[in-house]
């Protein structure tokens, strides 16, 4: 099983992120992601906690030995479930690959809180662990493919998301400057 964990702070208020994790795809950074599909969306309306579920395609370029060992094709689908609580001003985001799951899953969990300052503090954190425990060989090759792969489109996430939030912000600016 491989760990993988990360933090970084983004230089704007926890509500503008927020906002901006649902205007994140498509982008020319993350050209992985082909679909974003939500399937459910509720308010619990005691606490004003909103649950998202969303199924997310995207296309992986996976290394022939995979597809040939494995089967499948380069699309891959994962199950994205977000629960954001405006009252407390936390939100997390946990995510699943469907695809191939009976082979390997990573289990993905993001943190997004305010920080002291007004920024808002990203916390990720996978778990990458492979199902085939009768061909450790093949197992941990994978595991080491899925691990390195996860931390690429992680470094592309936070690019894509990084972009997204500026080009908000720019937006905003220009807005309040002619109010």
């Amino acid at each position: 099983m491989h760990f993988i964990s990360t933090s970084y702070i983004y230089d704007h208020s926890w509500t503008h992120v927020i906002i901006g994790m649902w205007h994140k795809y498509p982008h020319p950074h993350c050209s992985h992601v082909l679909t974003i599909d939500t399937v459910d969306r509720s308010v619990d309306p005691k606490t004003g906690i909103i649950r998202t579920e969303r199924i997310i395609g995207c296309k992986q370029k996976a290394p022939m030995w995979i597809v040939k060992f494995f089967g499948g094709s380069e699309e891959a689908f994962v199950r994205e479930i977000s629960f954001i609580d405006p009252a407390t001003q936390t939100a997390s985001v946990t995510s699943v690959n469907l695809s191939l799951s009976q082979f390997a899953t990573c289990l993905e969990r993001i943190q997004y809180s305010p920080s002291q300052d007004g920024r808002t503090t990203f916390a990720q954190s996978a778990e990458i662990q492979t199902r085939m425990n009768m061909w450790r060989t093949a197992a941990d090759k994978l595991e080491n493919f899925l691990a390195e792969r996860f931390k690429q489109n992680a470094h592309l996430g936070r690019a894509a998301f990084t972009d997204v939030l500026s080009t908000m912000w720019e937006a905003k600016q220009q807005q309040a400057a002619m109010a």
